[in-house]
C-alpha cells in the first residue's frame, strides 16, 4: 500500500479534529474508535463515495478535481488558507518529480536598499525556509543580539528563525507567549512545505526540528496552516526589558519567496522608547567581524553585500 503522502496525512489530521456535532451530525452509533469524523461520514458530507475518499487519504488517487476538493474542503470546514494549502498538496501529488536542490537565495539590490532605508525600525529578511538572509542593526539587536551581526552572510553560520525558536534558549526566553509564536511559525512553515514539496533542504530542516524538539513534532503533527502576517508579541529583552512589538510580514515584489519582517511600536509608547534605548546601546557596542568606527549604514551594507 502506498504511503498516505502529504495530501493524505493532511486530510486525516483535519478529519480527526472534527466532531459529529461540528458538522450537524448526531452521533447515535456505537462507541467511536477513532478521533473525529469517520471516513464514511466525511465522504457523505462531501458527496463522494467512501471508497474514493479512502483512496485519497491512502495516497492511491491523485486525480481529484477542483470541484471534489472544494466539496471536501467545505466538509472539513477549512478556512481559505487551509483550502489553498489543500489545493497545493493535490497539485503536487499529480507531479512526481524527484527532489531538486534549489538555487541559493540572494538579496536583490532593491531589497538591500530597502533594508538600508528602514534603519530606524527592526527589520530582517527571511528566505523561504525561514533562513535569515539579512537584518539591520536594530533587527539584530532586538531578536538575536547574542549572534554575530554578520552571520547571515555566511552560509555556515546563517541563522534560521524556526531553528532558533525551538532550539535556541535565548529565543525561547525572548517571547512571553512563546507557544503562540511557535504555533505561528509552524503554521507558516507548513505553507512553505506545501509550496515546495520537493525542497530537500526544507525537508531536512523539518526533520531536524521534529527529531530535536518534541514541541515542534507535536505542532507539526497537528497540520495547522496559517500564514505569519501581522501579530503583536511581548518580548522580554535582556538589555531593555519588556518590549511589545507588532511583527508584520511583507512580500518582496522582485523576490516572492522572500519576506520582509518589520517590527513596529505605537508612537510615543514605552516600547518605542525601549527601542530607542536599544538602538543607542547597539550602536555603541563592538560588532562581530567588523572594524572599529564603522557606522550603521556601513554595517548594513556589509551585512547584505554577500547575499546579493
Amino acid at each position: 500500500m502506498n504511503a498516505p503522502g502529504p495530501l493524505g496525512t493532511f486530510l486525516q489530521a483535519r478529519r480527526a479534529r472534527l466532531r459529529p456535532e461540528d458538522v450537524g451530525l448526531r452521533d447515535l452509533g456505537p462507541r467511536r474508535r477513532v478521533a473525529g469524523l469517520r471516513r464514511e461520514e466525511l465522504a457523505q458530507l462531501a458527496g463522494v463515495s467512501v471508497s474514493y475518499y479512502a483512496r485519497l487519504e491512502q495516497g492511491q488517487s491523485r486525480g481529484a478535481s477542483p470541484e471534489v476538493l472544494d466539496a471536501i474542503a467545505r466538509a472539513l470546514l477549512l478556512d481559505h488558507h487551509e483550502r489553498a494549502h489543500l489545493g497545493r498538496l493535490a497539485e503536487a501529488g499529480r507531479h512526481t518529480r524527484g527532489p531538486r536542490r534549489p538555487r541559493p537565495e540572494r538579496l536583490t539590490d532593491e531589497t538591500h536598499d530597502l533594508l538600508r532605508a528602514l534603519d530606524g525600525v527592526p527589520v530582517m529578511v527571511l528566505g523561504r525556509r525561514t533562513d535569515v538572509l539579512a537584518w539591520n542593526t536594530l533587527g539584530h539587536a532586538l531578536l538575536a543580539g547574542h549572534l554575530g551581526i554578520l552571520d547571515p552572510q555566511d552560509p555556515v553560520l546563517r541563522p534560521n528563525m524556526s531553528r532558533m525558536l525551538f532550539l535556541d534558549p535565548h529565543c525561547q526566553d525572548l517571547y512571553t507567549d512563546r507557544k503562540r509564536k511557535a504555533r505561528a511559525v509552524v503554521g507558516n512553515l507548513r505553507i512553505a512545505a506545501g509550496r515546495h514539496p520537493q525542497d530537500p533542504l526544507l525537508a531536512a530542516l523539518i526533520g531536524e526540528l521534529t527529531m530535536k524538539s518534541a514541541e515542534f513534532a507535536a505542532l507539526w503533527a497537528d497540520h495547522r496552516v496559517a500564514p505569519c502576517d501581522a501579530a503583536s508579541y511581548e518580548l522580554h529583552h535582556p538589555v531593555v526589558g519588556t518590549v511589545t512589538v507588532t511583527q508584520q510580514t511583507l512580500s518582496i515584489a522582485r523576490a516572492p519567496e522572500q519576506t520582509l519582517i518589520v517590527c513596529t511600536t505605537p508612537a510615543g509608547s514605552p516600547s518605542e522608547q525601549a527601542l530607542t534605548l536599544l538602538r543607542q546601546a547597539s550602536s555603541s557596542m563592538p560588532r562581530t567581524r567588523t572594524t572599529p568606527g564603522e557606522d550603521d549604514d556601513t554595517a548594513v551594507r556589509q551585512n547584505t553585500a554577500a547575499t546579493r
